[in-house]
């Protein structure tokens, strides 16, 4: 289990395989608030915590099969 105090601000966030998903903007609570700025449609879209596999680096990888946020 990773702590969550060591996802920070402007990590990138990625998919199992490595693929870019988006940037973190903050984490509120138990998940993950993804900039606007990675966004389709310009809102901000949430990961929820337990879809995170692994912290590495300045990267956040999310388990495989996660639902990615529509507008990503």
């Amino acid at each position: 289990m990773f702590e969550k105090l060591r996802i920070k601000e402007h990590m990138e966030v990625a998919d199992a395989r490595g693929q870019h998903v988006g940037t973190v903007d903050d984490v509120e609570d138990n998940r993950i608030k993804l900039t606007r700025s990675d966004s389709e449609d310009g809102m901000h879209h949430f990961l929820n915590l337990d879809d995170v596999e692994k912290i590495d680096d300045n990267r956040v990888y999310l388990k495989e099969g996660v639902r990615i946020p529509q507008g990503v």
